[in-house]
């Protein structure tokens, strides 16, 4: 509570020249980065922890967060990987029984410089009219400087498109989660920015998951994952990914069942030939309502993505891996939320089974992974 009271005035700097202003919230001090919004009104840990918000300013849509502390439990990567944080009004106490620091306490140990005290509503009604854009936040004496100066510094910095993050959040060696139970299947899940909570969700289904780096040779990826291959969420532009997408095409090409989710359906987009694009201001939250069209069933998602794959909804599309269709959609907005190979073993999803924090309507996903290398086991 007393860092709250001693906040300092803070500023936040849209690169369209809209300037919020508000009180220091974390580190004091000048970050930049794209600036997003999420509608979680919970799970604020996870998302902090998330590496595909690398190089973003998170703008949390729901007032009042920080009311229960943050924990060692929770997180979902070693660190906090958000760029900035923007929060409208932070708990002055953190009250639960599993909180050990308050949210404050830690991001300032962390070096990430918030705003509190800033009209979260309005910004998030800008950003949805004008689309996700670089923003910079400044404290303490960056605050003091003219703002021509600081939106010159916003106008600097990197943009989000074109940005290849994916190895920058990567580990460097591999890290395995055995199987719980008995194992029944061995899968290379490549990291682009994984969450904790995906292998844990594989080993309780008696996958053996070797967690590598995306740097990984496809020779060795298909050494490593003798019945599956996993590629996980992450953070930039998927047109950047040449690597990641040359691991897919080898997996593809050996007939190893595939699995991507978020930045891994783009991924495999690429790899199958599609095209993928930017969205205005993207799906950021854990509340979107997706289609499977294999099913008919609706599935509130969590959903953490700036881009998108091109593909028709409207028709079964011929790939140089054969036919595919879009297996998912978003009913907000049609964008393609999923595909499925017909010809080859390989699907994905535009969104977090995993889900952490919540909701949990997707978890079956792992499971028709399982039934995928199941039956390519049983065709080998």
């Amino acid at each position: 509570m007393t860092r709250l009271l001693d906040a300092e005035p803070a500023l936040l700097v849209l690169e369209d020249g809209r300037v919020f202003r508000g009180r220091s919230y974390g580190a004091v001090g000048e970050t930049f980065g794209e600036a997003v919004f999420t509608t979680g009104m919970s799970g604020y840990q996870e998302t902090l922890t998330d590496p595909s918000y690398h190089r973003q300013v998170v703008v949390q849509t729901a007032p009042h967060i920080g009311n229960y502390g943050v924990n060692d439990d929770d997180a979902e990567s070693r660190q906090i990987w958000v760029a900035g944080y923007v929060v409208r009004d932070p708990s002055r106490i953190a009250s639960n029984w599993r909180s050990q620091r308050t949210l404050d306490d830690e991001l300032a140990a962390q070096g990430i410089v918030g705003i509190s005290d800033v009209d979260t509503r309005a910004l998030t009604r800008h950003l949805r009219e004008r689309g996700a854009m670089r923003v910079g936040v400044f404290s303490g004496e960056a605050a003091s400087r003219p703002v021509d100066e600081l939106l010159a510094r916003v106008h600097a910095s990197p943009q989000m498109l074109g940005a290849a993050l994916a190895d920058e959040v990567s580990i460097d060696v591999d890290e395995v989660v055995p199987a719980v139970g008995e194992r029944r299947f061995t899968v290379a899940a490549v990291d682009l920015g994984i969450k904790g909570a995906t292998p844990r969700h594989m080993s309780e289904r008696g996958i053996e998951v070797h967690v590598v780096p995306s740097t990984i040779t496809p020779e060795r990826l298909l050494e490593v994952g003798v019945d599956g291959v996993f590629f996980s969420n992450g953070p930039g532009d998927p047109a950047t990914a040449d690597h990641a997408v040359a691991l897919v095409k080898a997996a593809l090409d050996a007939r190893r069942p595939v699995f991507g989710i978020c930045f891994g359906n783009q991924v495999l987009g690429r790899a199958l030939g599609f095209g993928t694009y930017k969205l205005r201001y993207g799906h950021r939250g854990i509340n979107v309502p997706v289609m499977d069209r294999l099913t008919g069933k609706v599935e509130i998602t969590a959903q953490n993505h700036g881009f998108a794959v091109d593909a028709p909804t409207d028709r079964v599309s011929e790939t140089p891996y054969g036919r595919v269709e879009v297996s998912h959609v978003c009913l907000n907005d049609d964008v393609v939320e999923g595909l499925r190979a017909l010809d080859v073993p390989a699907f994905s999803v535009q969104y977090h089974p995993e889900a952490a924090a919540g909701p949990h309507d997707s978890a079956y996903l792992f499971d028709r992974f399982c039934e995928l290398m199941e039956a390519a086991r049983a065709q080998a």
